[in-house]
């Protein structure tokens, strides 16, 4: 008879991206963990293809405030997590044709109180971003608190962090079956049984279905595929400096990265959960968009992926225990904003799980954990 191997621990934690490692790290000094990831390597769905930026006023509030209280990390992580600096400086500037006044007027409203902004005219546009065609944009909001996020660097710290404190991480491990008994979880991988009191669910685009495995209340979670391709730099203009550009309400991106321009259609197409990959009628929406609002002339594609980018209702993250199954931690939802937010929202949800009050510099920034338990969600989910 075939033996089967168990691994035993106070908290299972199922998805080694970016939220389940950082969170897996927070609970690992105070907890026995397992960290459980169905690929051969941690973070190859979305973690993995994130052009991540640390942007203080991205994001609805949760996310905001999240992304506030996680600065302090970023800046300064702790000794001997990461071999270099996290955060290079990137500025973010949010551009509005002349139609899209309002939604610029609103989102300067919304964030003017939480992060320093300047609202700019087109002449000073030109001045941030000379790629910008003249008289595409009526106003922009200058945010100089952004910086690039050396995202690989990040989720190897926690990754490390979880097992220095003694975390054991399963890779080619997916769960396949989840039962309840005697107040403990009995997970069946492909790398043997797990049991464990709590189960954190961090799985990503595949939180809905590890959650439906385990008789918890649905959540409305979307994935949604978004593309990304990269293009040359413009002959004559050094890029290396200039800001992430960002359509207001979405529709575009473009970003200096290594010597090229990361340019997204901002598409947010819905998915099951899957390897993404881009299509071509998102790259040639791309193309139309980045030339119509840049002085840029798109002959040939570089590179081209896509990741899925998971969402509920409202886009900001569940974190929270389940009302229908006991010890089932719901971690997901994190959508765009999952990076810039983990330091704070693993750490918050960290003591969720233990039953620890919220850090006090993250309640500072104004969270509240019920801004993000799956309960608030209970209207617009259908029965």
């Amino acid at each position: 008879m075939k033996s089967t191997t168990h691994h035993s621990a106070d908290i299972a934690v199922i998805g080694a991206g970016i939220a389940g490692a950082s969170v897996a790290a927070a609970l690992a000094g105070q907890a026995r963990v397992v960290l459980i990831e169905m690929e051969a390597q941690p973070g190859f769905h979305t973690t993995g293809r994130s052009a991540a930026v640390f942007a203080p006023s991205y994001g609805p509030g949760p996310i905001r405030a999240l992304t506030r209280a996680s600065a302090g990390f970023y800046h300064a992580s702790p000794a001997g997590f990461a071999e270099a600096p996290l955060l290079t400086p990137r500025p973010i500037l949010m551009i509005a044709r002349d139609d899209q006044q309002a939604a610029l007027d609103e989102l300067v409203a919304a964030v003017a109180g939480e992060t320093p902004v300047e609202v700019l005219g087109p002449d000073q546009i030109a001045h941030h971003q000379p790629l910008v065609r003249p008289g595409y944009a009526a106003g922009a909001m200058l945010d100089r608190d952004g910086h690039d996020i050396d995202v690989h660097a990040l989720h190897r710290g926690y990754l490390r962090a979880h097992a220095a404190a003694g975390g054991v991480t399963l890779l080619n491990a997916e769960v396949s079956e989840m039962t309840r008994v005697q107040d403990q979880w009995q997970l069946t991988t492909r790398k043997g049984i797990v049991t464990a009191p709590v189960v954190v669910n961090a799985a990503g685009a595949w939180a809905q279905v590890i959650g439906d495995m385990a008789g918890a209340e649905p959540i409305g979670l979307t994935p949604k595929r978004r593309t990304a391709v990269t293009i040359a730099e413009p002959a004559g203009t050094p890029c290396a400096a200039l800001p992430i550009t960002i359509d207001v309400q979405e529709q575009f991106y473009l970003k200096p990265e290594s010597g090229r321009l990361l340019i997204s259609p901002a598409d947010e197409t819905p998915s099951a959960p899957c390897d993404a990959q881009p299509e071509e009628i998102d790259i040639a929406i791309c193309a139309d968009r980045i030339m119509t609002a840049f002085d840029l002339d798109i002959r040939r594609i570089d590179s081209k992926w896509a990741g899925l980018r998971s969402f509920v209702a409202d886009k900001s993250p569940v974190a929270g225990y389940s009302a229908t199954a006991p010890g089932f931690y719901w971690l997901a939802g994190q959508g765009g904003y999952g990076i810039q937010s983990a330091p704070a929202l693993s750490r918050a949800a960290a003591a969720d799980i233990l039953h620890q009050p919220l850090p006090d510099d993250i309640a500072a920034h104004g969270l509240r954990m019920a801004d993000l338990a799956p309960a608030r969600l209970k209207a617009t989910v259908p029965a």
